[in-house]
Protein backbone atom coordinates (compact mmCIF):
# COMPACT_ATOMS: atom_id res chain seq x y z
CA UNK A 1 0.00 0.00 0.00
CA UNK A 2 1.20 3.18 -1.30
CA UNK A 3 1.18 6.63 0.19
CA UNK A 4 1.41 10.00 -1.61
CA UNK A 5 3.11 12.43 0.33
CA UNK A 6 2.33 16.36 -0.70
CA UNK A 7 5.45 18.14 -2.06
CA UNK A 8 7.01 15.38 -3.37
CA UNK A 9 7.32 13.37 -6.96
CA UNK A 10 6.02 14.66 -10.24
CA UNK A 11 7.09 17.40 -12.36
CA UNK A 12 7.99 20.83 -10.78
CA UNK A 13 8.29 24.19 -12.40
CA UNK A 14 12.07 25.58 -13.27
CA UNK A 15 13.51 21.29 -11.78
CA UNK A 16 15.89 19.58 -14.29
CA UNK A 17 17.70 20.40 -17.34
CA UNK A 18 16.50 23.25 -19.66
CA UNK A 19 14.74 21.77 -23.14
CA UNK A 20 17.28 21.95 -26.05
CA UNK A 21 20.07 23.11 -24.11
CA UNK A 22 23.71 21.61 -24.57
CA UNK A 23 25.34 18.41 -22.92
CA UNK A 24 28.27 18.88 -20.58
CA UNK A 25 31.11 17.35 -19.27
CA UNK A 26 33.49 17.51 -16.19
CA UNK A 27 37.06 18.66 -17.36
CA UNK A 28 39.56 17.52 -14.69
CA UNK A 29 42.23 20.38 -14.48
CA UNK A 30 45.04 21.47 -12.11
CA UNK A 31 43.46 23.87 -9.23
CA UNK A 32 46.96 26.13 -10.16
CA UNK A 33 45.13 27.02 -13.46
CA UNK A 34 41.36 27.16 -12.68
CA UNK A 35 41.38 30.96 -12.09
CA UNK A 36 42.86 31.27 -15.70
CA UNK A 37 40.76 28.86 -17.23
CA UNK A 38 37.38 30.84 -15.74
CA UNK A 39 38.66 34.02 -16.88
CA UNK A 40 39.05 32.49 -20.56
CA UNK A 41 35.98 31.55 -20.28
CA UNK A 42 34.52 34.32 -18.97
CA UNK A 43 35.52 35.97 -22.29
CA UNK A 44 34.28 34.26 -24.27
CA UNK A 45 35.21 34.45 -28.39
CA UNK A 46 35.98 37.78 -28.38
CA UNK A 47 39.62 39.42 -27.91
CA UNK A 48 41.21 38.66 -24.62
CA UNK A 49 41.59 40.92 -21.62
CA UNK A 50 44.32 40.51 -18.46
CA UNK A 51 44.22 36.82 -17.33
CA UNK A 52 45.30 36.93 -13.57
CA UNK A 53 48.97 36.59 -12.60
CA UNK A 54 50.21 36.00 -16.32
CA UNK A 55 51.84 38.65 -18.71
CA UNK A 56 51.16 38.61 -22.07
CA UNK A 57 51.27 40.84 -25.39
CA UNK A 58 49.09 38.20 -27.62
CA UNK A 59 45.56 37.90 -28.34
CA UNK A 60 44.10 34.69 -26.87
CA UNK A 61 40.56 33.98 -28.36
CA UNK A 62 38.50 30.47 -28.24
CA UNK A 63 35.98 28.93 -31.08
CA UNK A 64 32.62 29.52 -31.65
CA UNK A 65 30.36 27.73 -29.14
CA UNK A 66 28.23 25.97 -32.28
CA UNK A 67 29.73 26.93 -35.63
CA UNK A 68 27.66 26.29 -38.79
CA UNK A 69 29.87 23.86 -41.11
CA UNK A 70 32.55 25.60 -43.38
CA UNK A 71 32.51 23.46 -45.94
CA UNK A 72 34.79 23.83 -48.75
CA UNK A 73 35.45 22.08 -52.27
CA UNK A 74 38.45 19.51 -51.62
CA UNK A 75 40.26 18.59 -54.84
CA UNK A 76 41.46 14.89 -55.94
CA UNK A 77 44.36 16.15 -57.39
CA UNK A 78 47.60 17.15 -55.80
CA UNK A 79 49.49 19.89 -56.19
CA UNK A 80 52.92 19.82 -57.35
CA UNK A 81 55.25 21.72 -55.82
CA UNK A 82 58.00 21.65 -58.35
CA UNK A 83 57.28 20.93 -61.66
CA UNK A 84 53.65 21.46 -62.76
CA UNK A 85 50.93 19.19 -63.80
CA UNK A 86 47.79 19.23 -65.43
CA UNK A 87 45.33 19.17 -62.81
CA UNK A 88 41.66 17.58 -63.45
CA UNK A 89 37.84 19.38 -61.74
CA UNK A 90 37.71 15.99 -59.93
CA UNK A 91 36.43 16.84 -56.51
CA UNK A 92 36.99 14.21 -53.79
CA UNK A 93 34.20 15.56 -51.45
CA UNK A 94 33.76 18.51 -48.88
CA UNK A 95 36.18 19.54 -46.66
CA UNK A 96 34.87 21.23 -43.24
CA UNK A 97 37.61 23.72 -41.75
CA UNK A 98 35.96 23.61 -38.28
CA UNK A 99 35.54 19.94 -38.17
CA UNK A 100 39.30 19.55 -39.85
CA UNK A 101 41.13 21.68 -37.76
CA UNK A 102 39.40 21.64 -34.49
CA UNK A 103 39.04 18.07 -32.97
CA UNK A 104 37.59 19.26 -29.11
CA UNK A 105 36.17 22.70 -28.89
CA UNK A 106 35.71 22.98 -25.69
CA UNK A 107 39.14 22.25 -24.90
CA UNK A 108 40.86 24.64 -28.08
CA UNK A 109 42.00 28.25 -27.56
CA UNK A 110 43.47 29.91 -30.35
CA UNK A 111 46.68 32.45 -29.48
CA UNK A 112 48.55 34.96 -32.14
CA UNK A 113 52.21 34.76 -32.34
CA UNK A 114 54.50 37.58 -31.25
CA UNK A 115 58.55 36.95 -31.91
CA UNK A 116 60.63 34.65 -34.15
CA UNK A 117 61.93 31.92 -31.86
CA UNK A 118 59.70 29.25 -33.84
CA UNK A 119 61.11 29.93 -36.82
CA UNK A 120 62.42 26.12 -37.46
CA UNK A 121 58.80 25.09 -36.62
CA UNK A 122 56.99 27.17 -39.20
CA UNK A 123 55.83 29.54 -37.06
CA UNK A 124 55.85 33.23 -37.82
CA UNK A 125 55.50 36.30 -36.07
CA UNK A 126 51.32 37.12 -36.52
CA UNK A 127 50.48 33.35 -37.50
CA UNK A 128 47.28 32.06 -35.43
CA UNK A 129 47.95 29.21 -33.48
CA UNK A 130 44.93 26.49 -32.47
CA UNK A 131 46.32 25.16 -29.51
CA UNK A 132 44.42 22.10 -27.53
CA UNK A 133 44.44 21.76 -23.85
CA UNK A 134 43.23 17.83 -23.66
CA UNK A 135 46.28 17.20 -25.64
CA UNK A 136 49.04 15.05 -23.95
CA UNK A 137 52.21 17.51 -23.37
CA UNK A 138 55.13 14.79 -25.23
CA UNK A 139 58.35 15.21 -25.44
CA UNK A 140 59.06 17.19 -29.03
CA UNK A 141 55.45 18.70 -28.79
CA UNK A 142 55.40 22.34 -29.50
CA UNK A 143 53.61 23.61 -26.47
CA UNK A 144 51.84 26.80 -24.88
CA UNK A 145 53.41 27.33 -21.76
CA UNK A 146 53.03 29.84 -18.82
CA UNK A 147 56.60 30.41 -17.78
CA UNK A 148 57.35 32.92 -14.79
CA UNK A 149 54.15 34.18 -15.45
CA UNK A 150 54.66 35.27 -19.35
CA UNK A 151 53.37 32.91 -22.15
CA UNK A 152 55.91 31.26 -24.24
CA UNK A 153 55.31 28.93 -27.30
CA UNK A 154 58.21 26.55 -27.41
CA UNK A 155 58.65 22.55 -28.22
CA UNK A 156 59.15 20.47 -25.10
CA UNK A 157 61.95 18.37 -24.42
CA UNK A 158 62.20 15.42 -21.69
CA UNK A 159 66.14 14.67 -21.00
CA UNK A 160 67.42 12.56 -18.01
CA UNK A 161 64.59 13.38 -15.63
CA UNK A 162 65.09 17.38 -16.58
CA UNK A 163 62.47 19.37 -18.64
CA UNK A 164 63.77 21.87 -20.83
CA UNK A 165 61.86 24.31 -23.41
CA UNK A 166 63.48 24.40 -26.76
CA UNK A 167 62.87 27.51 -29.43
CA UNK A 168 63.28 26.73 -33.08
CA UNK A 169 65.34 29.21 -33.46
CA UNK A 170 69.16 29.38 -33.53
CA UNK A 171 69.28 32.62 -32.37
CA UNK A 172 67.49 31.93 -28.72
CA UNK A 173 68.96 29.33 -26.33
CA UNK A 174 67.06 26.70 -24.49
CA UNK A 175 65.64 27.17 -21.32
CA UNK A 176 65.53 25.03 -18.26
CA UNK A 177 62.88 24.44 -16.29
CA UNK A 178 63.97 24.07 -12.64
CA UNK A 179 61.83 23.87 -9.14
CA UNK A 180 62.35 27.70 -8.74
CA UNK A 181 60.71 28.64 -11.59
CA UNK A 182 56.51 29.05 -12.10
CA UNK A 183 55.95 26.62 -15.16
CA UNK A 184 52.35 25.49 -16.07
CA UNK A 185 51.60 23.59 -19.59
CA UNK A 186 48.83 25.35 -20.94
CA UNK A 187 48.38 23.34 -24.07
CA UNK A 188 49.46 22.04 -27.15
CA UNK A 189 49.69 23.49 -30.25
CA UNK A 190 47.72 21.32 -33.08
CA UNK A 191 47.84 23.40 -36.08
CA UNK A 192 49.35 27.45 -37.40
CA UNK A 193 47.65 29.34 -39.76
CA UNK A 194 49.47 31.38 -41.92
CA UNK A 195 49.38 33.87 -43.75
CA UNK A 196 51.14 34.82 -46.60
Amino acid sequence: MSTLQQGRGGRRPGAGRPRKSEATTVIRVPLSQVPCIRSLLQRGAGPGGDVPGVRTDCEILTPAVSPPPLSCPLYQSRVAAGFPSPADDYVEGQLDLNRYLIDRPAATFFVRVQGDSMLGAGIHPGDLLIVDRSRQADDGRVIIAVLDGELTVKRLRRRKGQVWLHPDNEAYPPLLITEDRDFHIWGVVRHVVHSL
